[in-house]
């Protein structure tokens, strides 16, 4: 089983005109939760949901999809709230203003972590916000060194500059992350963000120095690169379809990624994950493109069932 560790919030999304926002099931961690659920892949969420009725909505997105939610303590508060811009000319990403103050997804405390996970529990994912509001993201820092080589650690940092008041600060947390962690995914945006003046190229020998084994750059309408531990180097195209908006895609896409590894066996072992071949990597990002391009061709973040996936 995975557990995905961290926020769950509603995205207010614009209609089409820009007069009226719709309320959607959001945030990074619980749409790749959702993500794997509906791929039908064991798949657990770590998260303090609120009691108001945004929190019962997420609540039964998360059932609804198959999504286990035993780590969920429901607690009195708000849920965090987010309004999306999307994307004008010439930006990469929606824009998102995030309402969180006293918010019971970020409040988390160390002492609300559990003392053991199940031994069935073989990953853990963590990212986005979740790993910047505090106290949650001390939280969540502490059980990602805790698990850290006890089981597979994924990380996506997508990056909302909207909660990073210090850059440098923030690439520093980053860097230490990567000590802990097996699996790197990072959008082109995050890696301008964290790493303006860099090449991915000149980055990833000194990560994968770090210990981790699997890194994937998306690259929006220009595709994906796999790199692989030891010297592979991939890459595919973004799928064409018609686009409604890109709210949710790396998530979809990223929860895709792990539902390959899942399904053939890479997931649960680091030296098999070490092992990838380059076919193997090819067919993986080529999998999460399809569902990220699914997931485009409609509102929200939405991400495809299996049986969607062909």
């Amino acid at each position: 089983m995975i557990i995905c560790c961290g926020e769950a919030l509603i995205d207010f999304v614009p209609s089409p005109d820009g007069l009226s926002y719709r309320p959607c099931p959001g945030g990074s961690i619980l749409n790749i939760a959702v993500g794997l659920g509906k791929m039908e892949v064991p798949v657990g969420f770590f998260c303090q949901l609120s009691t108001d009725f945004f929190g019962d909505l997420l609540v039964q997105t998360l059932l609804d999809s198959g999504v286990d939610i035993s780590l969920c303590p429901r607690k009195d508060g708000q849920t965090t709230l987010a309004f999306v811009s999307l994307p004008k000319p010439g930006e990469e990403e929606p824009q998102f203003a995030f309402y969180s103050n006293g918010a019971v997804d970020r409040s988390m405390k160390v002492e609300n972590l559990p003392e053991k996970l199940d031994d069935k529990v073989k990953a853990l994912h963590f990212g986005s916000i979740s790993l910047l509001l505090e106290p949650g993201a001390t939280a969540l820092e502490h059980l990602m060194k805790r698990e850290s080589r006890q089981r597979m650690l994924s990380l996506d940092p997508n990056v909302r500059p909207a909660v990073i008041p210090d850059k440098e600060i923030f690439k520093k947390r980053f860097e230490n992350w990567l000590n802990y962690v097996d699996i790197l995914r990072l959008s082109h945006a995050d890696l301008s963000f964290i790493y303006p003046n860099d090449k991915i190229d000149e980055l990833v020998p000194k990560w994968f120095e770090k210990g981790l084994s699997l890194i994937i750059l998306t690259q929006g309408e220009e595709g994906a690169i796999g790199f692989g531990y030891h010297g592979i180097r991939t890459s595919v195209p973004a799928q064409r379809v018609i686009v409604k908006d890109t709210v949710g895609a790396g998530d979809s896409f990223f929860s895709a990624i792990l539902t390959y590894l899942h399904d053939h066996q890479l997931l649960y072992s680091r030296q098999a994950l070490r092992d990838i071949q380059t076919d193997e990597l090819t067919d993986c990002l080529l999998f999460a493109s399809k569902a990220a391009a699914i997931n485009c061709t409609r509102e929200g973040a939405n991400p495809p069932f299996r049986y969607e996936m062909g």
